[in-house]
This record gives structure tokens, sequence and C-alpha cells, in this order.
């Protein structure tokens, strides 16, 4: 019997960089802490804040309502305006940013405002990529998230492209949708913001699920880069599972398996994955 646990899984740097700035904050401030949106996709965390008295605000308009305090940025990051209003309604900000998003709100900023087209690869619906269209000079941007919308993208004008990606977009899926906007005949320039935490992830989860036959995708279910990692390794081992906590693993599953491998996403914290290691050598 063996069991497999990648060396990747649980907090990223921008994660873990977000999740200790608001604890400091719980420590030396003695006014209200808010969070813009949940500080990380994981709840047990999430719980353990609000316990300690952070709130997390949904929606910057309620801020007009609210007692001023300070507001944590999460690591996806936010929009040019929405730093705007957040000083605007009198709150001071801890940007828990992460750096490798900071680069991609950097760089659509000046490749906008040199005339470019910028596509982003990844989920419309997700923060960070909401928060990157948010540095965009004019309304050159377009947000593409699968194979089916890279062929149907067109622009109507011959102006450049620029190309990035969300930083937890699938490294494979990103090469394919750019050979798929290469072949249209624009002038592209390709920058991977893909992290180099996100793409080594992958390529480990990717590898372990080969050799392993089940393989535990450990983290929250609204988080990206947890999905994505669902995926990778679903293609490569079919007895996958997803799971949020220890809770949520029906242990008996594996008894009449030899190999399982264990990965988690950049928001699971350590605890979580150290109970479910263990409770899976145990059932072995």
């Amino acid at each position: 019997m063996q069991v497999i646990l990648a060396e990747s899984a649980g907090f990223c740097f921008g994660v873990k960089r977000a999740i200790d700035l608001v604890y400091r904050q719980i420590e030396e401030n003695e006014g209200t802490i808010y969070t813009y949106g949940p500080i990380i996709h994981n709840e047990e965390v999430v719980k353990d804040l609000e316990s300690k008295g952070v709130k997390v605000i949904d929606n910057l308009d309620e801020l007009k309502d609210l007692e001023a305090g300070t507001i944590v940025i999460r690591s996806h990051g936010i929009s040019s305006d929405e730093y705007r209003q957040i000083e605007e309604n009198g709150f001071s900000f801890v940007d828990a940013t992460c750096p490798f998003v900071l680069k991609i709100h950097r760089v659509v900023e000046e490749y906008s405002q040199k005339g470019y087209h910028v596509v982003i690869v990844g989920n419309q619906s997700h923060p960070e990529v909401k928060g990157i269209c948010g540095w965009v000079s004019g309304k050159n941007v377009s947000v593409v998230n699968n194979l089916e919308e890279a062929k149907k993208f067109q622009l109507n004008e011959e102006i450049p492209v620029c190309i990035v990606a969300q930083t937890t977009f699938n490294l494979k899926k990103f090469q394919d949708i750019v050979e798929i906007i290469e072949k249209k005949g624009y002038d592209i320039i390709v920058l991977n913001t893909i992290c180099s935490a996100t793409e080594k992830r992958q390529t480990e989860a990717r590898e372990i699920a080969r050799q392993s036959d089940a393989m535990i995708v450990i983290g929250g279910k609204s988080s990206s880069n947890t999905q994505k990692l669902f995926e990778i390794c679903k293609t490569e081992c079919e007895n996958t599972y997803y799971i949020q906590t220890s809770d949520d693993m029906d242990y008996t599953k594996l008894k009449s398996v030899n190999n399982v491998g264990i990965t988690a996403g950049a928001s699971t914290p350590k605890n979580i994955i150290e109970e479910v290691s263990k409770n899976v050598r145990n059932e072995l």
C-alpha cells in the first residue's frame, strides 16, 4: 500500500501572505477589519476569521453604510476604480494582492495604453479576472475561457493583441487556446502569466494521478485552482475524489486500491491535508 502526498499541496505564497496579513491586522489594529470578499476560498479559514471579528464585504457599495475601518484586499486583486472607491469612502486598506497578479495588472495597463487589444485567458466571473479587466485602458479587452470561445474570437479592426492568463489557469488549456488564436493571423504577443506555483502544482498532480489507483483533491468548491487540479487528476485517474474536508471523504472506498495520491489547492490549510492523509493511511 502506498500513499503519495504532493509536495506542493496547500497554501501558495500569495495565499499564505494574505492570511498572515489579516491575522496581523487582528493583533495590531484596534478598529474594524474587513476583507473584500472571502480572504481565500476556504470556509474553515473564513469562519475562524469571522469568529475573531473580521467581516466580509461582498460589494463596495456596502461601504457607505459601514463603520470606517481597514479593508484587506485579498490575493485575487481589484481594479483601479475599486481602489479609488475604498479611499473615497474613508477606509484605509492593506493590500494582500498576490505579486503575480500585480504583475498582470501592470502588463495589461501598459499594453492597452500602447494600443493593444488585451485577451485574458481565464474565467470571466472569477474575481482575479474581473480585477485584471479593471486595469485595461479603454474597452479593448476580451476574456476567453475555453477552446470554443477561442475559435469564435475575432476583432473588427487590425490592432495588435496581447494575451495573458489568469494565474491559476490550466497550463495546457492556455497553450491550446493561444495556438488557436495565433492561427487567426493577428500581430500577437503572448505572456504566460500562470504563476510558477500553479504550474508546479498542476504538473505534480498530473504525475501523481497517472501512477495512482485513486486520487484525492482537497480544496474549497469555489476555488478555481482546486477545480483545475480536479480536472487534471480526473483525466489521468478516473477514481478521483474532490473534497473540502476529511468529513467529505468515504474512506471505505479506498480499501481495494493499492496506491492513493493526494493533492490540495492553494487555499487548503495544512491541518486539513494532514487529517486526510492520516485517515487514508489508517484505512489502508
